[in-house]
């Protein structure tokens, strides 16, 4: 949804752009009627007041972006953002914590220590309802030799989905706006051949997302660009 929004935004600026040279190209050619030149400016026109409401839409998502992190980061301790990462990217909100932090070494299970900061994270989620919420584990490229894991992917799906289960069992997230994921080995942010590389590779995800459906309508009703056939 926010990719969609903010693709649509660059794709209505382009169009705009495209517009506007072709105008430029009528009145210095004088090549056209008056009637296609006006049809041509009221294209402008409408095109200018659709991109107008997509960055309207765009800076609302982005504040509540920045409220949602500002609340998160003020309730950690300096330890917690130790062991955690916060980015917004393209309007999404990564939450990205180290396997340390949740789980006991080599399993699935959510540690003790776990339990304060999955809370302040589930406050956030129950905060801003209008989110979606993907959990998503990663490992290093280790294999996995405990039994009835076949291999990463597994390890990586079962730690996503325990930490769904735990947002939804005792914290009260709505089990709708979760899904578990898990991408293995195969989504690195470092170098798995160091052992700071692999602790960095082994992190789970909790990756919010507006619901941007209210935005939806506004970006289909784009205006219609027929500038090609000038």
């Amino acid at each position: 949804m926010v990719s969609s929004l903010e693709d649509r935004l660059a794709e209505a600026r382009r169009n705009n752009e495209e517009l506007r040279e072709t105008l430029s190209q009528m009145l210095a050619q004088n090549s056209q009627g008056n009637v296609n030149i006006g049809k041509l400016v009221d294209e402008i026109n409408a095109s200018n007041r659709f991109i107008q409401h997509l960055v309207q839409a765009k800076n609302r998502s982005d504040s509540l972006n920045l409220v949602m992190v500002n609340n998160l980061t003020r309730s950690l301790t300096r330890e917690e953002t130790q062991d955690m990462d916060i980015q917004v990217l393209k309007g999404v909100v990564y939450i990205s914590l180290d396997d340390k932090m949740l789980y006991r070494s080599g399993s699935y299970e959510i540690s003790d220590k776990a339990g304060e900061i999955l809370s302040k994270i589930a406050k956030i989620i129950q905060d801003y309802r209008d989110y979606d919420v993907l959990v998503e584990g990663n490992t290093d490229t280790d294999p996995i030799t405990r039994q009835n894991i076949r291999n990463n992917w597994d390890l990586s799906v079962l730690r996503g989905s325990s930490v769904v289960q735990a947002l939804q069992e005792t914290y009260g997230v709505d089990p709708r706006r979760l899904t578990a994921a898990g991408r293995g080995e195969y989504n690195p942010i470092a170098s798995n051949n160091t052992a700071t590389g692999k602790e960095r590779n082994r992190r789970t995800q909790v990756i919010l997302t507006p619901n941007l459906d209210q935005f939806m309508d506004l970006i289909e009703q784009a205006p219609a660009s027929s500038f090609d056939r000038y």
